[in-house]
């Protein structure tokens, strides 16, 4: 094959990247492109993204080709760069969003009108979503069944980044994106980082994971999902180098998770619209309780510094996101679409598939087994953050405030000033 277009979308890496080395392997030219899509909405995580996309031009130039930089629509602009190089394939590496499909439909739609080849790899996560299927179904329910289905099935092999890549001569590169100056906590976009990241947290954290990951003031999560959510680190490639080391398996299951959440939103496109399991949840409308949980104004420490860490570094601990969302769906009966929009103008790592799936999940309408679960904010942080340590470091006005009451400061007598009086005291039981 003489030329063959990759266009990276979630899979900004060259490291076990499916279709670049294939492209690589087979074509005398390869064309990697990057579309800027205004259709798109990079919210938060716009600043991570370029970093990210910056990065991957660097690495591509170290391997003698280059990143294309294109804005307006993807399927435009690739089609645009097919008929400038005369390409004979458009290769993707396949998603499971809606967005995506629709994005992958209209490519192979427009390859075949112009006879390309197009293809989709795998690539965003360990098990293609749709590979795994129970007996009678189209996708898996219920996670423990298909952990087991995934545990055992085989797995491509993890490939190294390219030795070479060929771009045609003449082609103009484009600008990459300038990151914004939003501050994103102290993470940095781009396989460089991710790679970095990885290969420290493997090394010194992976063994403890199981027995520290719900720990709020430590936080000895690995961190890896936004590099996860932008393809900047395989997660064929984690999973690989994770299993078998000391300790692996309850980390092993999160990609896991990861995993199971996708070929959910495959089977069901509408996960970000409507109830996976519909039930009478009795949502209420109050827009200054709403207001005041994104602000981390509840008058609930925990679920306070929760929001204020997700408002001020575009990331939030796995444990403290349930605990947040719990509250708002379960105790202030708000609708779980406005906590996962919410999130998903925030996180770094707001994925489709794992950010509904999750509200979803802990709202009682997805995939829990037990709809009716209500985590208790005050016992949860009495358990996790026996100290105070992660309240006293994003609630400042308790920093003061000694660990028996750090959890319940509307018992504290006098009022501690500045801080408020928890919203719905009379559903702290429920």
């Amino acid at each position: 094959m003489e030329t063959v277009i990759v266009l990276f979308n979630r899979d900004l890496r060259v490291h076990d990247h499916p279709a670049l080395a294939e492209a690589c392997a087979r074509a005398r030219w390869v064309v990697p492109l990057f579309v800027v899509d205004p259709g798109v909405r990079a919210r938060g995580r716009g600043g991570f993204l370029a970093e990210a996309v910056n990065d991957l031009r660097a690495s591509l130039r170290d391997l003698g080709g280059d990143l294309v930089v294109r804005e307006g629509d993807p399927v435009a602009e690739a089609m645009r760069v097919a008929d400038e190089v005369g390409a004979q394939a458009v290769w993707v590496s396949g998603d499971v969003t809606p967005y995506a499909r629709r994005r992958e439909r209209r490519l192979a739609a427009a390859c075949a009108e112009r006879r390309l080849e197009f293809r989709a790899f795998p690539g965003v996560t360990v098990v293609p979503a749709g590979e795994l299927r129970p007996l009678g179904g189209d996708h898996y329910r219920v996670f423990t069944p298909y952990w087991r289905a995934w545990a055992a099935c085989g797995r491509r092999e993890v490939l190294a980044a390219p030795r070479l890549v060929r771009v045609p001569d003449g082609l103009e590169p484009g600008a990459a994106p300038v990151p914004p100056r939003v501050p994103h906590g102290n993470l940095r976009g781009g396989e460089t980082g991710a790679r970095r990241r990885l290969e420290l947290w493997l090394k010194l954290c992976l063994a403890d994971y199981d027995e520290g990951h719900d720990d709020l003031s430590e936080d000895r999560t690995s961190m890896l999902s936004p590099y996860l959510h932008f393809g900047c680190v395989s997660p064929a490639e984690v999973a690989a180098r994770a299993c078998g080391r000391p300790g692996a398996e309850p980390f092993v299951r999160q990609l896991c998770w990861r995993d199971f959440y996708h070929q959910v939103a495959l089977a069901f496109p509408g996960l970000s619209r409507r109830d996976y399991r519909p039930r009478d949840a009795g949502w209420t409308d109050d827009p200054e309780a709403v207001e005041a949980w994104k602000a981390g104004m509840t008058g609930i420490p925990v679920v306070d510094a929760g929001m204020r860490q997700l408002s001020t570094e575009g990331w939030m601990h796995n444990r403290a996101r349930l605990i947040v969302g719990s509250y708002l769906t379960k105790r202030l009966k708000v609708h779980w679409r406005v906590g996962g929009e919410h999130f998903m103008d925030l996180l770094l790592d707001a994925d489709f598939a794992n950010n509904w799936g999750n509200w979803q999940w802990v709202a009682g309408t997805g995939n829990d087994t037990r709809p009716n679960r209500v985590l208790n904010p005050v016992r949860q942080a009495r358990k996790l953050d026996p100290d105070g340590e992660y309240v006293r470091r994003y609630v400042p006005e308790l920093a003061a405030v000694p660990a028996p009451l750090i959890h319940e400061p509307w018992k504290a007598v006098p009022p501690i000033p500045g801080y408020p009086a928890p919203l719905a005291p009379d559903r702290m039981n429920a």
